[in-house]
């Protein structure tokens, strides 16, 4: 649960760091504002992807499952600034499936939170392992940085690709194949891999 008081607080003394003037009208509300936008992005905070992945269903065979291209946002722990961009999810069922708006909600999870992209990558994918037990599954996220676009190298446009798989992906290549077809990605470097 988001602290309004100390967020306010400190976003006050942020001001009065650089300079700023925190009784001017521009800035009186700021505290405030910014308390209860971290209260939203944060949210992640207080959620567990096992709500979203409990309620599953039977199917009888097990055929691929892929939701590409969902949006996500987050904060970069690093700086506080923010990522965003794409997540890709593919998994193998064993049995038994889940709501595909469930596997958005898991992505939203973990991207309200402070987070970096590679380990926002892992837990997904571990998310999805623990709770469907499907054969296998695998992630992928591109993201571009803020941090690396605003500021130190001034790069925008630069984009951070990063992919974890466990069970059947990791274990036959195939499986990682039909993924990179079906979400229309066929060249990935080995060296944009996290697993």
């Amino acid at each position: 649960m988001v602290d309004q008081t100390k967020i306010e607080e400190a976003v006050r003394m942020l001001l009065e760091g650089i300079g700023e003037d925190v009784a001017r009208e521009g800035l009186r509300e700021t505290p405030d504002r910014i308390a209860r936008m971290y209260g939203e992005i944060f949210a992640g905070m207080d959620e567990d992807a096992g709500e979203h992945l409990s309620k599953t269903f039977a199917v009888a065979s097990n055929e691929i499952v892929v939701v590409k291209d969902i949006t996500f946002y987050s904060i970069c722990e690093h700086h506080l600034m923010p990522f965003y961009g794409k997540a890709h999810i593919a998994y193998l069922p064993d049995g038994k499936v889940v709501g595909l708006s469930k596997l958005a909600r898991t992505v939203e999870v973990y991207a309200r939170r402070p987070q970096i992209q590679e380990q926002m990558t892992i837990q997904i994918v571990e998310a999805i392992m623990e709770h469907l037990k499907p054969q296998g599954a695998m992630v992928m996220l591109e993201a571009e940085h803020l941090c690396m676009t605003m500021r130190g190298v001034e790069k925008p446009g630069s984009r951070t690709v990063t992919m974890a798989s466990r069970g059947c992906f990791q274990e036959e290549t195939k499986w990682q194949e039909l993924f990179f077809q079906m979400i229309g990605n066929q060249k990935v470097l080995n060296q944009d891999l996290v697993n």
